[in-house]
């Protein structure tokens, strides 16, 4: 046999010899499977426009987005909800009420109720670095909260929905 021969043939050995079976696999199957139910378990199968919408003394609903700031409020809050869950929910809790150490609260947040739906788009477009002296967190928000494929419509509908806890 020549050593080429002998190579190839350690080499067939050498490939067959893996005896990890399929406990890799299934492991990574489950973590794939368990982070979407994690993801989806925040969103509302229903659609119902339960934070989008109240209801007037006269009984017609009205949707609650824009927080009056005239002209403002062009996005769609339940489409929103769906971005803020698949997004943001991580860091600022599934009801936006934050999570300690890593977002703060954007529902009744003065920071949000102080800036314009275009201001808050642009900053969520940026984020802001760990660095920033305005970082009280000592953790960055990256921008489009680490979403790139993120549109400025989606960002709107985002805005849209804050408004409705505000």
């Amino acid at each position: 046999m020549t050593d080429e021969q002998q190579s190839t043939e350690q080499s067939a050995e050498s490939d067959s010899d893996y005896s990890g079976g399929l406990a890799p696999l299934i492991v990574a199957a489950v973590i794939v499977v368990l982070t979407s139910v994690a993801v989806f378990a925040f969103l509302d199968p229903g659609g119902d426009e339960v934070a989008a919408t109240g209801t007037t003394e006269a009984g017609a609903t009205e949707t609650t987005a824009g927080s009056g700031d005239g002209g403002e409020g062009a996005g769609d809050p339940v489409a929103g909800e769906s971005t803020y869950q698949a997004t943001c929910a991580a860091c600022h809790a599934p009801d936006a009420t934050g999570i300690e150490g890593l977002g703060h609260s954007l529902a009744n947040s003065e920071f949000v109720q102080s800036m314009t739906d275009e201001e808050l788009v642009a900053f969520i477009a940026v984020g802001r670095g760990a660095a920033d002296p305005d970082n009280t967190t000592g953790v960055a928000m990256p921008p489009k909260g680490g979403n790139p494929s993120l549109t400025d419509e989606d960002l709107q509908n985002v805005v849209a929905w804050l408004r409705t806890l505000q």
